[in-house]
């Protein structure tokens, strides 16, 4: 048996893009680990890209803009999967079609809609969910490592992932009236993924966290779906409504003196 003991177990994993993203590195783990994950995306044509990357496993499209489609979700997972040990939430999306606006030009629409995705799909999960979820089960939602910094390039998703964080710990206390079900949040820094690339201006913060990090190298997409592992096991049972920063030590970085010196030179 494994160290993290999660052979034979089922999981829901949403969000599985492609190989860059989180949840494929989450699923690629869980295998690793003789778990039974089960997938769950946006729509039908990622569905057929999800059960080509992994043969064999059950992939449901779900849009969580529509409560009906969650709740059918629920359902059709039920019937194959009757207990899940846990779930990963790793959905996300805001829409950059024009441009990065400053803040206060935000759209009111764009804004609710990122929200209803990026933060209150995870409230609807857990709720269309919490009948299958076994009593000492695993939610773990993926977040970001920074919610209080104002990243020009990031928009409006910097407070909604600061409400998916706030959210973990109002799930976990709302379950405990029921159960011991942990809802916790991985808080990852800057990762080079295909919904990272769409971000205008993305890729020059990306490579300043590059040299920000104490080993001067990027966080990988895999260390933070490492996390994630740790934290849908029972050998992370006493950890609960928390944020877990994984961001290579960045954030003790700023006045790193290879990132002042050359700004001290231009003055």
């Amino acid at each position: 048996m494994s160290f993290l003991g999660l052979e034979g177990k089922s999981f829901l994993v949403t969000g599985v893009a492609n190989r860059k993203s989180v949840a494929y590195h989450v699923v690629r783990g869980l295998l690793d680990e003789g778990a039974a994950p089960v997938l769950a995306v946006r729509d039908a044509a990622a569905a057929e890209t999800a059960r080509k990357l992994f043969p064999g496993l059950d992939a449901h499209a779900c849009d969580v803009e529509r409560e009906g489609e969650i709740a059918a979700l629920a359902d059709r997972v039920r019937e194959r999967h009757p207990l899940l040990q846990g779930m990963v939430h790793s959905i996300a999306f805001a829409r950059y079609g024009d441009g990065v606006k400053p803040f206060h030009e935000t759209p009111r629409a764009d804004f609710l809609q990122a929200v209803d995705i990026s933060m209150f799909s995870l409230v609807a999960l857990a709720n269309a969910f919490k009948g299958s979820l076994a009593r000492d089960g695993s939610v773990v939602t993926v977040s970001i490592s920074h919610t209080a910094m104002a990243s020009e390039s990031y928009g409006y998703m910097a407070p909604i992932k600061a409400a998916l964080d706030s959210s973990v710990a109002f799930l976990a206390k709302s379950f405990s009236r029921f159960s011991e079900v942990r809802f916790n949040a991985v808080n990852a820094g800057l990762l080079k993924t295909s919904a990272s690339a769409g971000i205008p201006g993305y890729l020059e913060n990306y490579l300043f966290a590059e040299k920000a990090t104490l080993r001067k190298r990027p966080l990988e997409t895999g260390e933070v779906a490492n996390l994630v592992l740790f934290l849908l096991s029972q050998r992370s049972s006493g950890v609960n409504a928390q944020r877990h920063v994984i961001d290579a030590g960045m954030s003790v970085n700023f006045f790193d003196r290879e990132i002042v010196s050359p700004v001290v030179a231009v003055k």
